[in-house]
């Protein structure tokens, strides 16, 4: 229950970031605000998203996942609600909207480092790739639902309502998370010994377990070991690849909509209809993503079972949106860019899954430092997108997004994780403490 209560806040954040996309063309009547400085407005938001992910991973690891996604969820309903409030006419109203988003982003920032050390706390290693693709299943619902739910909105009492109704679901979402969830399993009431003992055995044991070099089980040490998250090639290769990631799935959540009415000529409720397809293919690929993952790492262990998945769908991912831009039919268009993006959530799930793997009670660190790189993607189709669609046509902006599919694919080629960060084997750390 409580990995779907992610997934639904998981669902709530999507709605908060993307409803600006739908309302976007609003904006920019009213504002007098052009593609490229909504580019400005959606890129704020990204950097203070990618800016605040490591810290978010950090605030986790202290406070605990309740606390900080509680306290989270309050931020996002603030900002969002400040989103509807900058008056018409306002002098410098881009300044006004690029602040508000970044502090937005600032604030969901916390959902997923917090997310990911949740599910290393709670669910075995080989639950935890179901577990993240639940989680991000909300990714799909959320984006999914916010075109036809805000384009009724914004027809029927304008854009800013769509802002003050998105800021009261958060905060109901955020007070059932705080009054249900607990940071740990032995911390809540409705865990029984034996499932805790479960967990715990699953979570450090068993024959995927994370181990060194010489195949002993591994735990961890107690300071954040910064050297070593940084000197890591699977944290490298992994950060790059959703740095990728992000670029191409943020040409979905920030481009798409107005791609469709811009691009392909559709109306208001046309673009809404379209724009949903590629969401709904992101719910049932983070699904299966997750379950297939799981089922892989229990035949055939942690390396095939989570790198296989995401490097095909990523090259799988390059393909369809080549096709899809250049599809000449409005029908076959939309449903093969939906195809990719349902392809390229695929892998939503291995990406964080390895996060918790490979580093603990540091998943927080680590997946957002991925996160970060992830983000700066999305920063950077925000505002290169709107460029190279005015330069050159809407089908390199495609293009250039599979190129960086395929650079995603690659770059899963050195990622192990099997191999664990700093961590020390167990019988040696009894040895030191009994000699002492």
């Amino acid at each position: 229950m409580l990995v779907a209560w992610l997934g639904i806040l998981s669902a709530v954040g999507y709605l908060d970031r993307t409803n600006i996309s739908i309302a976007g063309i609003q904006i920019g009547k009213e504002f007098g605000v052009g593609n490229t400085q909504l580019g400005w407005i959606f890129s704020a938001f990204l950097i203070g998203y990618a800016g605040f992910q490591i810290p978010a991973g950090l605030l986790a690891k202290r406070l605990g996942p309740r606390l900080v996604l509680a306290l989270g969820v309050i931020w996002w309903g603030v900002f969002t609600a400040l989103t509807a409030c900058v008056p018409p006419g306002i002098r410098g109203a881009v300044l006004v909207f690029v602040l508000v988003r970044f502090a937005l982003g600032a604030g969901e920032a916390l959902i997923y480092p917090s997310a990911s050390l949740f599910v290393e706390r709670w669910m075995p290693i080989e639950e935890r790739g179901r577990a993240n693709g639940i989680i991000f299943a909300g990714v799909g619902i959320g984006s999914g639902l916010t075109p036809p739910l805000v384009t009724a909105i914004i027809l029927l009492y304008g854009w800013r309502a769509s802002f003050w109704l998105s800021a009261l679901i958060g905060g109901f979402a955020g007070l059932v998370w705080f009054l249900v969830s607990r940071d740990a399993p032995e911390l809540h009431p409705l865990v029984g010994k034996d499932e805790q003992e479960l967990i715990e055995a699953g979570r450090n044991g068993g024959p995927n377990a994370p181990r060194n070099a010489a195949g002993l089980a591994v735990e961890r040490i107690d300071k954040t070991p910064w050297p070593i998250i940084f000197r890591s090639r699977s944290i490298l290769a992994l950060t790059l690849s959703y740095f990728c990631f992000g670029y191409i799935a943020w040409m979905f959540f920030a481009w798409f909509y107005i791609y469709l009415a811009q691009a392909r000529g559709l109306d208001l409720k046309s673009s809404a209809l379209y724009s949903m397809l590629p969401f709904m293919a992101m719910t049932v690929g983070c699904l299966l993503g997750g379950s297939v993952s799981d089922s892989i790492v229990r035949r055939h262990g942690l390396r095939i079972g989570r790198c296989l998945i995401p490097g095909v769908s990523l090259a799988l991912t390059a393909v369809l949106l080549v096709l899809g831009s250049r599809a000449h039919g409005m029908r076959f268009a939309g449903l093969t860019l939906a195809c990719g993006a349902g392809t390229l959530y695929l892998s939503q799930s291995a990406f964080w899954a390895v996060a918790a793997d490979v580093a603990g009670e540091y998943a927080g660190v680590v997946s957002g430092m991925m996160n970060m790189g992830a983000q700066i993607g999305s920063a950077c189709t925000a505002s290169l997108t709107p460029l190279i669609a005015t330069h050159y046509g809407w089908e390199k902006s495609f293009v250039a997004a599979a190129v960086l599919a395929i650079v995603g694919a690659l770059a899963w080629i050195p990622i192990n994780p099997s191999r664990v960060l700093c961590f020390l084997p167990r019988d040696a750390r009894s040895g030191s403490a009994g000699a002492s």
